[in-house]
């Protein structure tokens, strides 16, 4: 069989690397830290930020992959690009990647295209952003090349502005600038989908809803092939449009988007598969597609299909879990809430005697749940029963 490398090893890539070695294939794993998760399921773990390309490609050369990949990060996707040109093995190309990455060049390609996405502009320091903001009003500031929604805030003042602007500066990766764009009001969704040489296809869809406290942070994204109060096949239809016009070459895509005054504006869009299981656990589910091993296989030079299913049936929610903040003394009840039928994941990211706050962005949230069902009112049943499982004690 192959070799697999893949750049990035956290929790979220465990899945990836995982299907790869059930499809009888090594794989090879690079990551920041010697403890990192993936390391576990990959037969070699390489310590390697994934923003250094060189020494990623380093470890390429010293192991010879026959493919390069990385899911569920963006940050790694400029450098899977980088090495598997290098590498001579097949990728999107690094100019695909820095459009998939480089909020600024989405904003350019949906304003050159005529697809809705905000106002923006590129701010390489405070006066800049201060010009920005005055000629906005209301604004969102955010990096230009980050994830995990860091560094990204909702400013009304100047003072807003000079509080927050070195902050969202710091999250930038390959070039220090901000964005300072239009807020755009309204409720926000996300895409999923996947080239193979059937095309583009979208394989699910969501409706986030957020924490009250932090309209900028996802506390939920339910996922079906229906709404009763938004029109999917448009958003379907408009983002294969809008994938299909950026090229993607072959893989999966992510996407965001928010609706206002009748239209859905693009906030941003990722080639690799959505985040926290998303691509690895909801995709199937909902779509009937395992995206992560078609990836696989075109990197590898098959050629791949898809037959999506659309039933209108199915729900999943990726949710977030909130507890009020505290010190930590007694956790129980995940064993029940883990057997709660349709749960295909619970877990909280702390620990007995830790202190917890309220999500300050995507990474800080405590903990989450993928849960599946047959409709909508067994869903939020079944949401409820593991919800209703878990304990948390505070002590003083």
């Amino acid at each position: 069989m192959a070799k697999i490398m893949v750049i990035a090893g956290g929790e979220w890539q465990c899945p990836i690397v995982q299907t790869a070695k059930s499809m009888g294939h090594t794989v090879i794993c690079s990551n920041l830290y010697e403890d990192s998760p993936a390391f576990t399921y990959a037969d070699v773990g390489e310590v390697a930020d994934v923003l250094d390309r060189e020494k990623n490609l380093w470890i390429a050369k010293k192991y010879k992959p026959d493919a390069v990949l990385t899911d569920q990060s963006d940050i790694a996707v400029p450098t899977v690009a980088y090495v598997a040109e290098q590498m001579h093995l097949k990728g999107i190309g690094e100019e695909k990647a820095e459009l998939f990455t480089n909020k600024y060049k989405m904003r350019e390609f949906c304003e050159k295209h005529g697809f809705p996405s905000p106002v923006c502009y590129h701010c390489t320091d405070y006066r800049e952003a201060e010009e920005a903001l005055k000629k906005l009003g209301r604004a969102i500031i955010k990096p230009l090349d980050s994830q995990s929604s860091r560094g990204i805030y909702i400013i009304d003042s100047p003072e807003q502005l000079k509080e927050v602007f070195e902050k969202s500066m710091s999250y930038s990766n390959n070039e220090k600038a901000v964005l300072v764009e239009q807020y755009i009001e309204g409720t926000e969704f996300t895409v999923d989908g996947v080239k193979t040489a059937s095309g583009y296809q979208v394989t699910a869809i969501s409706r986030k809803n957020h924490f009250s406290y932090n309209p900028n942070v996802a506390n939920e994204l339910l996922f079906s092939w229906k709404d009763a109060d938004y029109d999917y096949k448009e958003l379907e239809e408009l983002n294969i449009e809008m994938v299909t016009e950026m090229g993607l070459p072959f893989g999966m895509s992510h996407a965001e988007y928010k609706y206002m005054d009748g239209k859905y504006y693009l906030i941003e869009i990722a080639a690799r598969g959505g985040g926290t299981k998303i691509s690895s656990d909801i995709v199937p589910f909902m779509s009937g597609v395992n995206s992560n091993a078609k990836y696989i296989n075109m990197l590898l030079g098959k050629q791949e299909h898809c037959n999506i299913q659309h039933d209108m049936s199915k729900y999943s929610v990726l949710g977030f879990l909130d507890f009020r903040e505290g010190h930590v003394t007694r956790i129980s009840g995940m064993d029940r809430a883990r057997q709660v039928p349709g749960v295909l994941e619970v877990a909280l990211h702390f620990k007995e005697g830790d202190q917890i706050y309220a999500a300050q962005d995507d990474r800080s949230r405590v903990g989450h749940y993928l849960l599946v069902a047959d409709s909508y009112e067994q869903l939020r049943s079944r949401e409820k029963q593991m919800k209703d499982s878990i304990v948390i004690e505070y002590g003083r």
